[in-house]
Protein backbone atom coordinates (compact mmCIF):
# COMPACT_ATOMS: atom_id res chain seq x y z
CA UNK A 1 0.00 0.00 0.00
CA UNK A 2 1.32 3.44 -0.93
CA UNK A 3 1.99 5.74 1.98
CA UNK A 4 0.20 9.05 1.71
CA UNK A 5 2.11 12.30 1.97
CA UNK A 6 0.52 15.31 3.66
CA UNK A 7 1.47 18.92 4.13
CA UNK A 8 0.18 19.92 7.59
CA UNK A 9 -0.43 23.51 8.72
CA UNK A 10 -1.28 24.61 12.28
CA UNK A 11 -1.82 28.31 13.14
CA UNK A 12 -4.73 28.39 15.61
CA UNK A 13 -2.81 29.95 18.53
CA UNK A 14 0.27 32.15 18.95
CA UNK A 15 2.36 29.20 17.72
CA UNK A 16 2.88 28.57 14.02
CA UNK A 17 3.91 25.14 12.76
CA UNK A 18 4.21 23.24 9.49
CA UNK A 19 4.97 19.56 9.02
CA UNK A 20 5.38 17.12 6.17
CA UNK A 21 4.47 13.48 6.67
CA UNK A 22 4.64 10.20 4.78
CA UNK A 23 2.53 7.44 6.26
CA UNK A 24 2.99 7.77 10.01
CA UNK A 25 6.51 9.19 9.60
CA UNK A 26 7.30 12.86 10.14
CA UNK A 27 9.61 13.89 7.30
CA UNK A 28 10.20 17.51 8.28
CA UNK A 29 8.77 20.19 10.53
CA UNK A 30 9.15 23.84 11.46
CA UNK A 31 7.56 25.61 14.41
CA UNK A 32 7.80 28.82 16.39
CA UNK A 33 5.86 30.18 19.35
CA UNK A 34 5.86 33.89 18.65
CA UNK A 35 2.89 36.27 18.59
CA UNK A 36 1.89 37.60 15.17
CA UNK A 37 4.53 35.56 13.31
CA UNK A 38 2.09 33.57 11.18
CA UNK A 39 1.90 35.87 8.17
CA UNK A 40 5.68 36.35 8.12
CA UNK A 41 6.83 32.76 8.64
CA UNK A 42 4.14 30.39 7.38
CA UNK A 43 5.07 30.51 3.68
CA UNK A 44 8.82 30.15 4.38
CA UNK A 45 8.09 27.20 6.68
CA UNK A 46 6.18 25.47 3.86
CA UNK A 47 9.07 26.04 1.47
CA UNK A 48 11.60 24.78 4.01
CA UNK A 49 9.88 21.50 4.93
CA UNK A 50 9.38 20.62 1.26
CA UNK A 51 13.03 21.43 0.49
CA UNK A 52 14.27 19.42 3.48
CA UNK A 53 12.36 16.36 2.29
CA UNK A 54 13.38 17.02 -1.34
CA UNK A 55 9.74 17.04 -2.38
CA UNK A 56 7.31 19.40 -4.06
CA UNK A 57 3.61 19.99 -3.49
CA UNK A 58 2.87 17.73 -6.44
CA UNK A 59 4.38 14.86 -4.44
CA UNK A 60 1.76 15.30 -1.72
CA UNK A 61 -1.70 13.75 -1.56
CA UNK A 62 -3.46 16.49 0.40
CA UNK A 63 -3.00 19.63 2.46
CA UNK A 64 -4.43 19.74 5.99
CA UNK A 65 -4.98 22.83 8.11
CA UNK A 66 -6.22 23.46 11.63
CA UNK A 67 -9.79 24.72 11.29
CA UNK A 68 -10.37 26.12 14.80
CA UNK A 69 -11.43 27.14 17.29
CA UNK A 70 -8.64 29.53 18.09
CA UNK A 71 -7.13 32.87 17.20
CA UNK A 72 -9.04 34.79 14.54
CA UNK A 73 -5.88 36.12 12.90
CA UNK A 74 -3.95 32.87 13.12
CA UNK A 75 -6.77 30.82 11.65
CA UNK A 76 -7.31 33.30 8.81
CA UNK A 77 -3.64 33.16 7.84
CA UNK A 78 -3.45 29.36 8.02
CA UNK A 79 -6.66 28.68 6.12
CA UNK A 80 -5.97 31.32 3.47
CA UNK A 81 -2.50 29.89 2.88
CA UNK A 82 -3.79 26.31 2.70
CA UNK A 83 -6.55 27.29 0.26
CA UNK A 84 -4.08 29.13 -1.94
CA UNK A 85 -1.76 26.13 -2.02
CA UNK A 86 -4.68 23.85 -2.87
CA UNK A 87 -5.80 26.12 -5.70
CA UNK A 88 -2.34 26.12 -7.19
CA UNK A 89 -1.62 22.42 -6.78
CA UNK A 90 -5.15 21.01 -7.24
CA UNK A 91 -4.68 19.02 -4.04
CA UNK A 92 -7.64 18.28 -1.74
CA UNK A 93 -8.05 20.33 1.42
CA UNK A 94 -8.62 18.72 4.83
CA UNK A 95 -9.65 20.61 7.96
CA UNK A 96 -8.74 19.24 11.39
CA UNK A 97 -10.27 20.66 14.57
CA UNK A 98 -7.78 22.33 16.88
CA UNK A 99 -9.07 20.44 19.92
CA UNK A 100 -8.70 17.16 18.01
CA UNK A 101 -5.06 18.04 17.31
CA UNK A 102 -4.44 18.63 21.01
CA UNK A 103 -6.20 15.38 21.94
CA UNK A 104 -3.90 13.53 19.55
CA UNK A 105 -0.87 15.20 21.15
CA UNK A 106 -2.15 14.09 24.57
CA UNK A 107 -2.29 10.47 23.38
CA UNK A 108 1.29 10.77 22.16
CA UNK A 109 2.38 12.06 25.57
CA UNK A 110 0.63 9.18 27.32
CA UNK A 111 2.25 6.65 24.97
CA UNK A 112 5.72 8.12 25.62
CA UNK A 113 5.08 7.71 29.35
CA UNK A 114 3.94 4.09 28.87
CA UNK A 115 0.40 4.87 29.97
CA UNK A 116 -2.16 2.68 28.20
CA UNK A 117 -5.45 4.59 27.94
CA UNK A 118 -7.28 1.32 27.32
CA UNK A 119 -6.28 0.02 30.74
CA UNK A 120 -7.64 2.93 32.76
CA UNK A 121 -10.53 5.34 32.60
CA UNK A 122 -9.18 8.47 30.90
CA UNK A 123 -10.81 11.67 29.72
CA UNK A 124 -8.84 14.12 27.58
CA UNK A 125 -9.80 17.78 27.87
CA UNK A 126 -7.97 20.08 25.45
CA UNK A 127 -8.14 23.79 26.30
CA UNK A 128 -7.62 26.71 23.93
CA UNK A 129 -7.14 30.00 25.77
CA UNK A 130 -9.94 32.48 25.05
CA UNK A 131 -9.92 35.47 27.40
CA UNK A 132 -9.99 36.03 31.14
CA UNK A 133 -11.10 32.70 32.65
CA UNK A 134 -12.59 31.38 29.43
CA UNK A 135 -11.38 28.46 27.31
CA UNK A 136 -12.63 26.52 24.32
CA UNK A 137 -12.82 22.82 25.09
CA UNK A 138 -14.41 19.45 24.33
CA UNK A 139 -14.06 16.05 25.97
CA UNK A 140 -12.30 13.17 24.21
CA UNK A 141 -12.06 9.55 25.29
CA UNK A 142 -8.87 7.51 25.73
CA UNK A 143 -8.82 6.67 22.00
CA UNK A 144 -9.00 10.30 20.94
CA UNK A 145 -12.66 10.20 19.90
CA UNK A 146 -14.69 13.34 20.54
CA UNK A 147 -17.47 12.91 23.07
CA UNK A 148 -19.00 16.33 22.49
CA UNK A 149 -18.84 19.41 20.33
CA UNK A 150 -16.36 22.21 20.92
CA UNK A 151 -17.81 24.78 23.27
CA UNK A 152 -16.72 27.65 25.55
CA UNK A 153 -16.37 27.27 29.31
CA UNK A 154 -15.85 29.90 31.98
CA UNK A 155 -13.59 28.12 34.45
CA UNK A 156 -14.25 27.89 38.17
CA UNK A 157 -13.40 25.41 40.93
CA UNK A 158 -16.37 23.21 40.03
CA UNK A 159 -15.64 22.94 36.32
CA UNK A 160 -15.54 19.34 35.03
CA UNK A 161 -16.85 18.03 38.36
CA UNK A 162 -18.75 15.25 36.61
CA UNK A 163 -15.61 14.14 34.77
CA UNK A 164 -13.58 14.04 37.99
CA UNK A 165 -16.31 11.92 39.59
CA UNK A 166 -16.56 9.40 36.74
CA UNK A 167 -13.03 8.75 35.45
CA UNK A 168 -9.67 7.79 36.95
CA UNK A 169 -7.54 10.35 35.12
CA UNK A 170 -8.22 13.67 33.42
CA UNK A 171 -5.64 14.86 30.90
CA UNK A 172 -5.61 18.62 30.36
CA UNK A 173 -3.65 19.91 27.38
CA UNK A 174 -3.35 23.24 25.59
CA UNK A 175 -2.40 26.85 26.12
CA UNK A 176 -5.34 27.38 28.47
CA UNK A 177 -4.61 24.70 31.08
CA UNK A 178 -2.70 26.94 33.50
CA UNK A 179 -5.87 28.90 34.26
CA UNK A 180 -7.58 25.78 35.53
CA UNK A 181 -4.58 24.23 37.26
CA UNK A 182 -4.24 27.34 39.43
CA UNK A 183 -7.81 27.07 40.75
CA UNK A 184 -8.35 23.29 40.84
CA UNK A 185 -8.94 22.15 44.43
CA UNK A 186 -5.97 20.30 45.90
CA UNK A 187 -7.93 17.11 46.56
CA UNK A 188 -8.53 16.72 42.79
CA UNK A 189 -4.99 17.44 41.63
CA UNK A 190 -3.94 13.78 41.93
CA UNK A 191 -6.45 12.83 39.22
CA UNK A 192 -5.15 15.38 36.72
CA UNK A 193 -2.27 15.40 34.25
CA UNK A 194 -1.17 18.67 32.66
CA UNK A 195 0.48 19.49 29.34
CA UNK A 196 0.73 23.23 28.79
CA UNK A 197 1.50 23.63 25.10
CA UNK A 198 0.15 24.97 21.84
CA UNK A 199 -1.22 22.66 19.15
CA UNK A 200 1.42 21.48 16.69
CA UNK A 201 1.23 20.32 13.08
CA UNK A 202 3.18 17.16 13.94
CA UNK A 203 0.11 15.88 15.83
CA UNK A 204 -2.09 16.15 12.73
CA UNK A 205 -0.84 13.05 10.93
CA UNK A 206 -3.29 10.43 12.21
CA UNK A 207 -6.48 12.54 12.02
CA UNK A 208 -5.48 13.72 8.54
CA UNK A 209 -4.98 10.14 7.37
CA UNK A 210 -8.40 9.22 8.77
CA UNK A 211 -10.09 12.14 6.99
CA UNK A 212 -8.26 11.39 3.73
CA UNK A 213 -9.33 7.74 3.82
CA UNK A 214 -12.95 8.83 4.27
CA UNK A 215 -12.55 11.49 1.56
CA UNK A 216 -13.67 14.17 4.01
CA UNK A 217 -12.45 17.06 1.88
CA UNK A 218 -13.36 20.72 2.22
CA UNK A 219 -14.71 22.90 -0.56
CA UNK A 220 -11.68 25.07 -1.26
CA UNK A 221 -13.82 27.93 -2.53
CA UNK A 222 -16.11 28.17 0.48
CA UNK A 223 -14.23 26.70 3.43
CA UNK A 224 -13.94 29.06 6.41
CA UNK A 225 -12.36 28.58 9.86
CA UNK A 226 -14.47 27.65 12.87
CA UNK A 227 -13.96 30.62 15.18
CA UNK A 228 -16.42 29.85 17.99
CA UNK A 229 -16.23 33.53 18.98
CA UNK A 230 -19.85 34.38 19.78
CA UNK A 231 -21.24 32.46 22.70
CA UNK A 232 -23.27 32.68 25.87
CA UNK A 233 -21.54 31.98 29.19
CA UNK A 234 -22.42 28.68 30.77
CA UNK A 235 -23.37 26.85 27.58
CA UNK A 236 -24.14 23.24 28.42
CA UNK A 237 -22.45 20.31 26.76
CA UNK A 238 -23.99 18.81 23.65
CA UNK A 239 -23.11 15.19 23.06
CA UNK A 240 -22.29 14.16 19.53
CA UNK A 241 -24.85 11.82 18.01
Amino acid sequence: MNKHRFLLIETSTEACSVALSEGDTLLAQRSINEPKAHARLLAPFVTEVLAEAKLSLSDCDAIAVSEGPGSYTGLRVGVSTAKGLCYGSQLPLIGIGTLHILAEAALQHLASENIDPTQTSIRILPMIDARRMEVYTAAFDGQGQALEEAHPVILNEESFAEDFANVDCLVFIGDGVRKFKEILPQDLQAKARWYEECPDAAAMIRPTEAAFTKKEFKDVAYFEPFYLKDFVAGVSRKSLL
